[in-house]
């Protein structure tokens, strides 16, 4: 009755362990998961799961193991491929991932895209069934989206991803011996800055490929004065190949599968960086370039060899608390840097503020060079303290230009700016976010231009975007990282040198539905862009005229010069409508723009028509999303989504996922477009989900494990 008892108790030890340790003893790999079942009802299973558990604890056991057991998922292609014509870009992505294996693997297509760019279309081919995205409405999207979810099917999404960036990315099962094909195309429009247009391509395909491919085929109907490409793959022996005629670029970069790899037999790849393609155009005519096709106008103006207008520009730096540490080293760094580079006949002022307003002189001063030194002397003593009193600091600034206008110090044909950089919300003075943007704007009253850099995730900025824009100026943020003195120092650098002031440009009464016409100054490197309808389509007597201010007044008028695409490219090279596509695109931009200011009613009406031309163009925009529905074999469907994000939805989501802290990057490599490879995650039905578990022992599993093994010393006490 004795032994029988302890047979008892150990039999009940076996029960109440199994379950826990079965399930952290999968952890190790298939064969683990075959012996458990072969073993499951064994009392030998106790000491068996207790060696697994002291293995599954060795990071290095893990590691070896789930290296070689993984299985990966081919990427047989990739291929992208951009199309520039006229500043307008057309980018086609495609990758082909195939799945050897004899069960099914689900796989991952992610793509990183310029934040500027809009998606227009997403498709996947499998089984030689086509699945299309539709561009909707993000309300009605958002609907069966939320359906989708609450009914249990999984859904892909759009979300940021560094600076300049957001990440396009979904997964789909791909059974055995079957592949799937995924295309994905956006388009943008490049912004010349710093006197050059940049299309950005981060590579990162994670292994090698097959078939792997860059083409970028850049069309300009009045030439290319100069392009370049570079990456740090990059070598005398992988260069691309690059042909080049006056008006044509075409760059192919084609590595073979040996040339991708780090070193002869390696797994990995030296694919791993950033392809910057960058060009300009020549500008001979003061006028601009004007082109027209298919019923739509493009004019691009950057007229040359203009001289620049002296600046009268207030610095208005936050040095509250929340800047201490590397913040504060950094804005110091840049004032510095930008202090140097101010021109002798620029004026400048200082202000610092926490819950104080504290200026470094009481009017502005001229740029000489003692007056520069004796600036950057106090910006060298700038240190952190007190609370942050946004709007008096502000107004204060706004105060002295106008007094100095007032009183006649500051040249007649001059640009006066302000300079705002904070890190954080207003928390002293006037707190009220909209209060201080009607102080503000009231002060200003259209007089002077507004440019507000948001240091950080802390600083609202949608509460800045909305300030500059009321003002005549834009908005940036600067991300932490060891560059974030760069970041500084490269915006000011966009804005340091203005050509012309309040531009105006005309068209003949045949045009229609223009874009902006108006722009408050144009600053050297960059261009200004209008696009339109045409009326009747009347390419000839299509006339176009500029006015604006500069160091004397400017005006230029002129007709436009009908470009003849026939001749200059094959049909085959175009892209749809492109300027139509164009004007959609700069349209939509800028009614989205608008819908930030104005009364309620204003803004509904713009974010109305924005909303009707997107969907009109197929644009994905912050107004709508892509929805992709894709039928399964159990007669389920999978529903993915795409969205657009404003840049506060940005913010938002990136405080979530604390990408502030993400690894330092410089501003090159935070740009454009990053393609990842299509990554595998076994989905093997031979074993159970339970498998992906690689939890640490908690004191609870310890705990069964002791009750488990303490009948079995009972077992051989001698009775």
């Amino acid at each position: 009755m004795h032994l029988l008892w302890k047979v008892l108790l150990l039999w009940v030890a076996a029960c109440i362990c199994l379950p826990v340790q079965a399930q952290e003893a999968l952890v190790i790999s298939r064969r683990d998961a075959l012996t458990q079942v072969y073993f499951k009802k064994s009392f030998i299973l106790l000491f068996f799961l207790s060696w697994r558990r002291k293995e599954a604890m060795d990071p290095k056991s893990v590691k070896k193991r789930s290296t070689t057991s993984m299985n990966m998922v081919e990427v047989h292609s990739l291929k992208i491929v951009c199309t520039v014509t006229s500043r307008f870009s057309h980018t086609v992505i495609t990758s082909k991932a195939v799945n050897n294996e004899t069960f099914s693997q689900e796989t991952f297509f992610e793509v990183e895209l310029p934040k500027t760019a809009f998606i227009t279309n997403f498709s996947m081919e499998i089984d030689s069934q086509l699945y299309s995205g539709e561009v909707k409405d993000k309300e009605e999207a958002k609907k069966q989206y939320d359906k989708a979810v609450s009914s249990g099917v999984t859904a892909g999404l759009v979300k940021p991803s560094g600076r300049k960036m957001e990440t396009f990315s979904m997964s789909v099962n791909i059974a055995a011996k079957r592949s799937v094909t995924f295309t994905l195309i956006y388009e943008e429009l490049l912004q010349r800055k710093l006197g050059q247009y940049e299309i950005l391509t981060r590579v990162k395909p994670k292994q090698p490929v097959q078939e792997f491919q860059i083409v970028a085929d850049i069309y300009e109907p009045r030439g290319i004065s100069f392009v370049g490409a570079k990456a740090p793959f990059l070598t005398d022996e992988l260069l691309p190949l690059v042909t080049r005629s006056k008006e044509k670029v075409h760059i192919s970069f084609s590595p073979t599968m040996e040339q991708q790899k780090k070193c002869p037999g390696c797994v990995g790849t030296i694919m791993d960086g950033n392809l910057v393609i960058k060009y300009d155009v020549y500008r001979e005519e003061t006028l601009g370039e004007v082109q027209i096709a298919n019923g739509y106008f493009v004019h691009f103006f950057a007229p040359p060899e203009l001289t620049r207008v002296p600046k009268n520009v207030v610095f208005v730096i936050d040095r509250s608390g929340s800047m201490s540490g590397t913040k504060i080293e950094q804005t110091r760094d840049a004032l510095v840097a930008i202090l140097k580079d101010l021109y002798e006949e620029d004026h400048f002022a200082l202000i610092m503020f926490d819950n104080a307003v504290i200026t470094w002189k009481n009017t502005l001063t001229k740029a000489t060079k003692e007056n520069v030194h004796e600036a950057i002397a106090y910006v060298q003593e700038l240190r952190d303290q007190g609370s942050t009193n946004i709007n008096d600091a502000v107004l204060t600034a706004v105060s002295m230009l106008v007094g100095e206008r007032k009183n006649m110090k500051l040249p007649e044909r001059s640009l006066d700016i302000i300079i705002l950089l904070t890190d954080g919300m207003p928390n002293h003075g006037e707190t009220d976010l909209q209060k201080i943007q009607e102080n503000v704007r009231s002060a200003i009253a259209g007089n002077m231009s507004m440019f507000c850099l948001g240091f950080g995730n802390d600083a609202d900025y949608s509460f800045l975007d909305t300030l500059c824009k009321q003002n005549k100026g834009l908005a940036r943020r600067i991300f932490l990282g060891s560059d974030a003195a760069s970041q500084l120092k490269g915006f000011y650098k966009e804005v340091s040198d203005p050509l012309l002031l309040e531009v105006d440009l005309r068209y003949s009464d045949s045009a229609v539905n223009l874009t902006n016409i108006h722009y408050n100054q144009l600053f050297n490197g960059s261009e200004i862009v209008v696009a339109g309808r045409l009326r009747n389509n009347d390419m000839e007597n299509f006339l176009v005229e500029v006015f604006a201010h500069g160091n004397e007044d400017f005006k230029v008028q002129g007709s436009a010069i009908v470009v003849n695409w026939d001749k200059i490219y094959p049909v085959k090279d175009m892209f749809g409508n492109f300027i139509e596509r164009l004007w959609a695109y700069l349209t939509i931009q800028q009614l989205m723009e608008q819908s930030d200011i104005g009364t309620q009613q204003e803004k509904s009406r713009t974010a109305a028509k924005a909303l009707d031309m997107s969907v009109q163009y197929g644009f994905v925009t912050p107004l709508t999303s892509m929805l992709i529905t894709m039928l399964e074999t159990g007669g389920g469907y999978r529903l993915f989504i795409a969205d657009k994000l404003t840049e506060d939805q940005r913010q938002k989501a990136e405080q979530e996922d604390d990408l502030d802290t993400m690894t330092d990057v410089t501003d090159d490599s935070a740009e454009g477009l990053t393609l990842f490879a299509v990554n595998a995650k076994t989905a093997d039905p031979r074993t159970s989900d339970s498998s992906r578990s690689t939890a640490a022992p908690t004191p609870v599993t310890h705990l069964f494990i002791f009750i488990g093994l303490f009948p079995l010393l009972i077992v051989f006490i001698p009775s």
